[in-house]
């Protein structure tokens, strides 16, 4: 097995997709549709790496415990920290999530991020 991976940016050359609507608990508003292109796991499946797509829609987003990167290759995004001010991504944008990161995220158009989640 290689220790090199390429990443693929266009999900539409990736297999089929994992899809999942939002617990009760994660929605807010909307109906959106989650998609996941899982590209890698690590070996104790602390760090994974892939494509995720969201339809829009308005969802909580608490990440305890998790480090994560995003890189948006598509799409709109609002991201409201609790108590912040609400950030605005598209396509070309990065960023990142600390573990304890609490707020929501509002799906503005269609969205597909690549991401490294560590947990």
């Amino acid at each position: 097995m290689s220790l090199l991976v390429t990443l693929v940016n266009d999900a539409d050359k990736l297999p089929e997709p994992i899809g999942r609507k939002p617990s009760a608990g994660e929605r807010i508003e909307g109906d959106p549709d989650f998609r996941t292109w899982l590209q890698d796991l690590s070996f104790d499946g602390r760090v994974r790496t892939g494509i995720w797509e969201a339809t829009p829609g308005l969802t909580h987003a608490i990440k305890d415990g998790v480090y994560e990167y995003c890189l948006i290759l598509q799409g709109v995004v609002e991201i409201t920290e609790n108590g912040g001010e609400p950030k605005i991504y598209r396509a070309g944008d990065s960023f990142l999530f600390k573990p304890g990161f609490r707020g929501t995220w509002r799906t503005i158009e269609t969205v597909r991020k690549m991401y490294v989640v560590v947990r």
